[in-house]
């Protein structure tokens, strides 16, 4: 085996298996493609005899032409008093036409004797028989060790012998599974030594879920032990508390470690690969996470801030750009004068004329989020705070009075509609649409009354909105903070407000919002 990282993606096998997620075929197919794409060694596609879409994934994976990956079947072996000739699961492998099968056995004796119900001795059986005939089939063949680390506490000794058997029957790989994801670090090193001094020549594998938060500590752990193929799945997705984190391991194989990873890697692709992996699992993008999410080089402390800014590696460990990430300056009641400084130059904001400019705006700031707003997804809100705060700020209409009616009849019909009267330039606009809510008509009718005169509106759309309550102690007259997502196809960029009346603090997201749009459009920005 090369003495580089082996990566095996397992994200289309037991990454399905996280809650939440229900890959189709089609699913399957477009990771498939980003994964190869991506330079990844391996890729488990699924259990062909488990489900209909396992099948149809295999029958077009048949078609693909893979730059960099070979595709695994993942079964398991034969079933007890079946040759494995006449097994259906191993004939299903067989039948994915795949190069590589990977097929898992029992290493613990518990589950030979309760599980399968059947002898110790009977389970190598299995093991021999099994790998020996793909093996004969002229396949590669990746043995798992399922809950190896357990049987190894409980039965040392025999969960080595189901080791050994799979080895001497043609395994090209033994990968030592936690299959419970509860063994901690020191001890999943103390098992592996062993069976390293016990099997020098045995290539070997690492398979860690994340029940003990410790998968990728136990998958680095073991790569810088000699073991390089290691399996886990892209943003972690699995079983229960998930499997071992791909986009971790990879970057800090690379980055951090003398063991390396393959030059096919695209690393400087990984952020794109884990928030695309997220949208075709129609999960939301884990922010917190290392590397990819959008978090990891975010910094909100106005001494971080500061610091960075002369020297980056004073609160980055390393540059976002070469995981394609990117660096954020948060805004909050924990800014200091850097940071409005840096997301005000990043905004095209141009405050360094005058000092006090910039601390009026940390002190409005601050008063401001003490009031519930919340600036760090709303940059748009946060260009004309800095913009009205600093007298830079000219609106593009304004409000002199709105009337929202919502009228539910008998029969269960909701009408909403929203009159305005709007000051554009020198003229009032007083305009009335019906929406599918106050919201939907509060939108509609501002459009109304602004696309004469500023026809380019007729590209912004609403994509997202959500409300929070503040103080839900207060019910049903809690504070609200409303975020609003507009886009006009090219960019997008977040509003918000904040009141006790959700169609206020919903009109001053959708005021902004409009502004903003007019303030980058109609100035030639």
């Amino acid at each position: 085996m090369s003495d580089r990282l082996i990566v095996y993606d397992t994200t289309l096998r037991d990454g399905g298996q996280s809650e939440g997620i229900s890959f189709s075929a089609d699913d399957k197919i477009k990771i498939a493609r980003l994964l190869d794409d991506f330079g990844i060694d391996y890729i488990e596609g699924g259990w062909p005899g488990s489900n209909p879409k396992d099948l149809e994934f295999f029958r077009r994976a048949k078609t693909l032409t893979m730059k960099n990956a070979r595709i695994a079947a993942f079964g398991s072996t034969r079933k007890v008093n079946t040759p494995a000739e006449e097994d259906p699961n191993l004939s299903a492998l067989l039948e994915s036409e795949t190069p590589v099968t990977t097929i898992f056995g029992k290493s613990w004796d518990l589950h030979v004797i309760e599980g399968l119900r059947t002898t110790l001795e009977e389970n190598l059986n299995l093991i021999r028989d099994s790998v020996a005939f793909l093996r004969g089939k002229g396949k590669e063949v990746i043995y798992d060790a399922e809950h190896f680390f357990d049987g190894y506490q409980a039965h040392p000794e025999y969960a080595l012998k189901t080791l050994a058997t799979a080895f001497s029957a043609g395994a090209g790989c033994i990968v030592l599974c936690d299959t419970n994801g509860g063994t901690l670090t020191l001890k999943l090193l103390d098992i592996l030594k062993a069976v390293q001094e016990r099997f020098p020549a045995m290539p070997l594998g690492l398979h860690a879920h994340n029940d003990g938060d410790v998968a990728v500590a136990n998958s680095l752990s073991a790569l810088h032990h000699g073991v390089y193929h290691i399996q886990g799945t892209i943003n972690g997705y699995g079983e229960r508390c998930g499997n071992a984190n791909l986009c971790s391991i990879m970057a800090d194989a690379a980055f951090k470690m003398e063991v390396g990873v393959s030059p096919r890697l695209a690393l400087h692709d990984m952020t794109s690969l884990s928030r695309h992996v997220s949208e075709i699992a129609n999960l939301p993008h884990r922010e917190e996470s290392p590397y990819v999410g959008n978090s990891a080089f975010a910094h909100k402390g106005g001494i971080h801030v500061s610091a960075i800014q002369r020297n980056r590696r004073t609160y980055e460990h390393l540059e976002p750009e070469k995981v394609g990430n990117h660096r954020r300056v948060l805004v909050s009641d924990q800014s200091g004068q850097s940071n409005i400084l840096y997301k005000a130059a990043e905004l095209g904001v141009d405050i360094t004329s005058d000092r006090a400019d910039v601390k009026n705006v940390v002190k409005v700031l601050k008063e401001m989020e003490h009031l519930g707003y919340q600036y760090e997804g709303a940059d748009a809100s946060l260009e004309v705070l800095i913009k009205k705060t600093t007298g830079q700020y000219q609106p593009y209409f304004n409000l002199e009075s709105a009337r929202v009616i919502v009228d539910k009849s008998e029969n269960g019909f909701l009408y909403a509609e929203a009159i305005l009267k709007i000051r554009v330039r020198d003229q009032i606009e007083h305009t009335a649409a019906e929406g599918h809510g106050p919201v939907d008509s509060l939108d509609a009718a501002l459009r109304k009354a602004l696309l004469p005169f500023y026809p380019g509106l007729e590209a912004v759309k609403l994509v997202d909105y959500k409300v929070r309550v503040l103080n839900s102690e207060l019910a049903t007259a809690a504070k609200v903070r409303v975020f609003i997502e507009s886009s006009d196809g090219h960019t997008s960029w977040g509003t918000m407000g904040v009141s006790d009346n959700i169609i206020e603090a919903s009109w001053q997201a959708l005021a902004d919002g409009i502004n903003y749009h007019l303030m980058r459009t109609v100035n030639g920005h």
